[in-house]
């Protein structure tokens, strides 16, 4: 026995699938008649977008996804000293955000290849480096004993300003023409 055909002119897709684009302002009957989108369906669709706003956010996800990549290198790696185990997570990280970021903020695999990326962003990145060691170095002489948990929000702190910055250079500064690989 076949399964009842449904009723003529529709279908039983009740809303259109999640991962298709459509173009703003696009005329879909289906759109039109399909309840709005939960918000998370509509943040997603918005952060996908690659306007200035929608990169930034994606810019923080990498960052924020990143410096938990860091805290987990660097509470395990104490052992080595504060220095060592900061060095260690910052160039591990580091070079994990630049790519993210090349990949997933800017979108910019075809103009911009592998090593440019992590020489540009390393650049800007050795600069956070020396600021962040230079915390972590005045918070060993200014406070009696190791506490990890102000260690990683002193990092995340300057890390969240020199991360300002190295939006500002690759947005901007460093932005390649559309079509331009290295």
């Amino acid at each position: 026995m076949a399964p009842p055909a449904p009723p003529s002119g529709r279908n039983h897709v009740t809303r259109p699938p999640a991962l298709r684009r459509r173009a703003p302002g696009s005329d879909d009957h289906a759109a039109a008649t399909a309840p709005p989108a939960p918000w998370t369906a509509r943040l997603v669709e918005r952060v996908r977008q690659d306007d200035t706003l929608a990169q930034f956010a994606r810019f923080v996800l990498v960052g924020g996804s990143t410096t938990l990549v860091y805290a987990l290198l660097f509470i395990p790696l104490q052992g080595l000293g504060y220095l060592a185990a900061h060095v260690i997570a910052t160039v591990v990280s580091t070079v994990l955000a630049n790519e993210m970021h090349r990949r997933l903020t800017f979108r910019a695999e075809d103009r911009v290849g592998w090593f440019t990326a992590q020489w540009e962003a390393g650049g800007v990145a050795a600069v956070g480096l020396l600021a962040t060691s230079v915390t972590l170095g005045w918070l060993d002489t200014a406070t009696a004993e190791d506490d990890v948990a102000l260690q990683i929000t002193a990092v995340v702190t300057v890390t969240a300003i020199i991360g300002l910055l190295r939006f500002i250079a690759l947005r901007w500064i460093f932005r390649r023409p559309s079509g331009h690989a290295d």
